[in-house]
């Protein structure tokens, strides 16, 4: 069983003009910048399958930070793109994991991938908040790990972000943050915590030191929310005074580095039931007999960018930078949620605080995507209703 007995009654009493109005108040709270689809529904995972979502996502943690996966992060940073004064890990982790079933109809989650980059981690709290004003969520069901609140989470978070400065020395860094798909959660997260969103055109450098204006003033740039996605960057002809290889007097949040290390870069060095097969396409000698049943992914793209779905010899062949590429076994998602117009596929995102000084880090959040289609990211959900993003209610 995938969903809990909330699900009959959720599609029961559910009203397209009670989500419009969801819809409608999430646009107004975040200054009418939503662009990506939310579901008309949460997610609503039976007790079973919550289990082995953090099972799975505390399990790929742990896996991770072993020597055996840890030491070869190094190898990720492209040489020309390292950057100075790296921390010992990142402070933001997210895993993605499809629900699928085993042979047998368990729940199991199957890891897609995994990002050292921070998510829409301040917009999941505005989404909790107002699903549980429109929609009868139970007071009993949780989307947040590890006993948070939502008022717990958010002093977390800002705790982490704004650590001893003060907000305006702290920035959102973005490349056109205004033009971003996920600009809303940059607005909750000014919002939240005072944390300016900054292009990365206006920052100015002078020695080892950045700045930025705001109100007519030139403030110190003390602390980097670093949203900046590179292969992005690399198709931008954008000029800016600073550069990420320069040391400089600022802490990251992402340090960039963590960007490439815990990436899809990550993927073949997993081994757990809960990875599916994975291999750098340089390392192989000959392809898989059954290329039908395996997926090919850039290392660094966003959003299913370059993503090759029905793959064949002849794409295989023609990819000119095999080391920037993976085969990755497709998985079989499960019709996870049963909505009005079928079966949906699922994937969840596990969200992850990994405060300064902490051995490991801790589960705090979710996310997630849903979709009839081939691709699960919302960039690929805009239509269909029933898809899109949202998040996952359990007990």
């Amino acid at each position: 069983m995938l969903e809990s007995d909330f699900r009959q009654t959720f599609n029961a009493t559910f009203k397209t003009e009670t989500y419009n109005a969801l819809i409608a108040d999430l646009n107004q709270s975040g200054k009418n910048s939503l662009e990506f689809r939310v579901s008309e529904t949460p997610f609503f995972p039976s007790k079973e399958l919550t289990n082995e979502l953090i099972s799975a996502a505390n399990s790929i943690a742990d896996d991770l930070r072993t020597e055996r996966i840890w030491s070869r992060l190094r190898d990720a940073v492209p040489p020309e793109l390292h950057v100075p004064n790296e921390d010992p890990h990142p402070q933001f982790l997210q895993i993605d994991f499809a629900i699928c079933e085993d042979q047998n109809g368990n729940p199991l989650p199957q890891l897609i991938e995994l990002q050292g980059f921070p998510t829409v981690f301040a917009f999941q709290a505005l989404l909790d908040e107002k699903l549980r004003q429109h929609y009868p969520i139970p007071a009993d069901l949780k989307s947040y790990f590890n006993g948070l609140s939502r008022e717990t989470y958010l002093s977390a978070l800002k705790e982490i972000l704004l650590g001893n400065s003060d907000p305006e020395n702290v920035i959102l860094l973005e490349i056109e943050p205004d033009k971003q798909k996920t600009r809303i959660d940059f607005h909750m997260t000014e919002a939240y915590f005072g944390v300016t969103p900054v292009c990365l055109t206006d920052v100015k450098r002078r020695g080892s030191k950045l700045y930025y204006r705001k109100n007519g003033r030139e403030i110190p740039i003390e602390r980097i929310y670093n949203r900046v996605i590179f292969d992005e960057l690399d198709k931008k002809t954008l000029s800016f005074d600073f550069s990420f290889q320069d040391d400089l007097e600022v802490k990251w949040l992402n340090h960039p580095n963590w960007f490439f290390k815990i990436s899809k870069f990550c993927l073949p060095l997993f081994q757990s039931k809960y990875a599916p097969k994975c291999y750098f396409l340089s390392d192989l000698e000959r392809y898989p007999d059954d290329l039908e049943n395996y997926v090919a992914k850039p290392l660094f793209s966003f959003s299913g960018g370059g993503v090759l779905i029905d793959v064949t010899k002849e794409d295989l062949d023609n990819i000119a930078d095999k080391s920037n590429y993976l085969l990755q076994q497709k998985v079989n998602y499960a019709p996870a949620i049963q909505t009005p117009e079928g079966g949906t596929k699922v994937e969840v995102r596990m969200m992850f605080f990994w405060r300064d000084g902490d051995e490991k880090p801790m589960l705090v959040n979710n996310l997630v995507r849903m979709s009839r289609g081939k691709l699960i990211n919302t960039m690929f959900n805009k239509v269909q209703n029933w898809t899109g993003s949202n998040i996952a209610y359990h007990l």
